[in-house]
């Protein structure tokens, strides 16, 4: 539960960092935007250092993370709400998540 709630800080950090930035080009919103999403990035950058696995099975594993909550963040942030197609994909995702990250060792 850890390492997954560890991709989870992950996955939100690194949207933040990019949604920041998607606001204010696509929507003009204000340019200092870009000072809490750089600092999200960086948050992003530091909390993959402290995955358990090697770099690479990490940024498989986290991918996964990563499409389940982004479309949570579609759902809850732009208020757009998840497709049954879009639950499959999640479900899909995490399973393979799952199976990368959790593997026997």
């Amino acid at each position: 539960m850890k390492t997954f709630l560890l991709f989870v800080a992950t996955a939100l950090a690194e949207i933040v960092g990019c949604y920041l930035p998607y606001r204010w080009l696509r929507e003009g919103a204000s340019a200092w935007l870009l000072v809490p999403a750089a600092l999200s990035l960086a948050l992003f950058a530091w909390l993959l250092t402290l995955h358990p696995s090697a770099a690479g099975r990490t940024y498989a594993a986290y991918g996964g993370v990563y499409v389940c909550v982004a479309m949570l963040w579609l759902w809850a942030v732009e208020a757009i709400r998840p497709s049954p197609w879009d639950w499959a994909g999640m479900t899909l995702a995490l399973a393979g998540m799952a199976l990368i990250a959790f593997q026997p060792r």
